[in-house]
């Protein structure tokens, strides 16, 4: 019953909501030997990144946090039924010293029915209502690009799925299937150092860190689905997703991390309110290995909440502020069967997040501040940065990454040794 006092209660707040609609791409009325002739029109760009800590990290031995030489290539052709999209980057990262290459997109778009959309292949998937702040968007995220300085697009990991948009009278529905688990890029060691609960300290593991992955079965696969609807100026939304939690933070019988298997119900609105935008979300996770708390190799249940406002307080000069809380259910339960009690967060554990982004220069330079600060755990993490637009080629890009607190153990606090600057030069062709 849970997750359904929490969703009625957030649905009668007033009809306040958000669902990120995705903008699928109208199809081309050219026929196909028209597309052929006009040949596809590529872009992409080149960029350089460097980055820095303040000092060398103890635990990974290096001062170095960034090192990129990076191209990308894409384009999108489109039918009378059909569009490919195509988004593929390769680089070279001198802190690993080695190549490598990946597929942001690989796509195959159309429409079955005239309700009907669907998106196949490689992809980057989002939806919920939180900046920076993910409840009921369970998909992969890059979190070693995120504190490294890369752009923030790479904060949202592709995956290799499918998904459906149904239209309808009364209520339109998203679903988006991955048939093999795909977790996040998340801190290993090799890069950042991160706290652990089990070693008592900051670590940096050798060789990295690496969760076993669920079976690759159908079983094991991801589904999450969204139900939306915009009414008058308030667009609501609800969501539901099977799979796990995207980072291992459970333990194998034999203390191995791993992924524990999460169901998620959850609720968004958004909607103008005053001179700015409000919106409001709320998930209840349901740990399926660990329903009454008492197992102490995986997370017990979560109710999570975020409230948000953002408004234009003088010309090109945007406040956004948010709220956010994690609840942890049958946190007495937590505490008596820890195998570290004195690590375990806090019951509630509240987050105050604001963004501060000023344009001027004709738009060409941006000056941006994103903090974090936890009450409850009394750390911080903040992200300033400026970029400066020289041309529609060049651009430029500085900002830091900076975590502190009082406690090594708490969120933010245990990436203090990870404060870093960096760089970013981009030519855009």
């Amino acid at each position: 019953m849970r997750p359904l006092i929490i969703i009625f209660c957030l649905l009668t707040l007033t009809p306040l909501s958000y669902a990120q609609d995705d903008e699928w791409e109208d199809w081309g009325d050219d026929e196909w030997s028209e597309a052929e002739d006009r040949g596809l029109q590529w872009n992409g760009f080149v960029e350089a990144a460097v980055g820095s800590r303040w000092d060398r990290d103890p635990q990974v031995g290096r001062k170095q946090s960034l090192g990129d030489a990076r191209v990308r290539l894409e384009t999108n052709w489109s039918g009378d039924r059909l569009t490919v999209g195509f988004k593929g980057e390769a680089w070279y990262d001198s802190y690993l010293e080695e190549f490598d290459g990946d597929l942001r997109d690989l796509t195959l778009s159309f429409s079955p029915a005239s309700s009907w959309d669907l998106k196949l292949g490689r992809q980057v998937l989002t939806w919920g209502t939180g900046d920076l702040v993910f409840l009921n968007d369970l998909f992969p995220k890059d979190w070693v690009s995120f504190f490294a300085g890369r752009e923030d697009e790479y904060l949202k990991a592709p995956s290799n799925a499918v998904r459906g948009t149904w239209y309808g009278d009364v209520v339109n529905v998203d679903l988006a299937w991955t048939p093999v688990f795909q977790p996040d890029e998340y801190l290993t060691g090799e890069r950042f150092s991160f706290f652990s609960p089990l070693a008592g300290q900051s670590v940096a593991p050798k060789p990295p860190l690496s969760g076993i992955e669920p079976d690759k079965d159908i079983d094991n696969s991801e589904v999450a689905v969204r139900l939306f609807k915009t009414i008058g100026s308030t667009e609501i939304a609800m969501y539901l997703y099977r799979g796990f939690f995207h980072q291992p933070t459970a333990l194998t019988d034999t203390f191995q991390p791993t992924f524990a298997p999460l169901t998620a119900i959850g609720a968004s609105l958004r909607r103008p309110l005053g001179v700015g935008l409000f919106n409001a979300e709320s998930v209840y996770y349901a740990s399926r290995s660990d329903r009454d708390g008492t197992n102490p190799r995986f997370p017990n249940d979560q109710v999570r909440l975020l409230l948000g406002y953002e408004r234009e307080a003088i010309t090109n000069f945007t406040v956004a502020f948010q709220y956010y809380l994690e609840w942890t259910q049958d946190h007495s339960a937590l505490l008596a069967n820890s195998l570290n009690p004195t690590f375990e967060a806090e019951k509630y554990r509240h987050v105050l997040t604001n963004r501060l982004n000023y344009r001027l220069n004709q738009d060409k330079v941006t000056l941006s501040l994103f903090t974090f600060y936890s009450p409850s755990d009394n750390d911080y993490y903040v992200r300033p940065a400026i970029s400066y637009r020289y041309s529609d080629q060049w651009s430029f890009t500085g900002g830091a990454s900076i975590f502190g607190g009082e406690d090594p153990h708490t969120f933010f606090d245990q990436f203090a040794d990870n404060s870093n600057v960096y760089v970013r030069v981009r030519y855009n062709y």
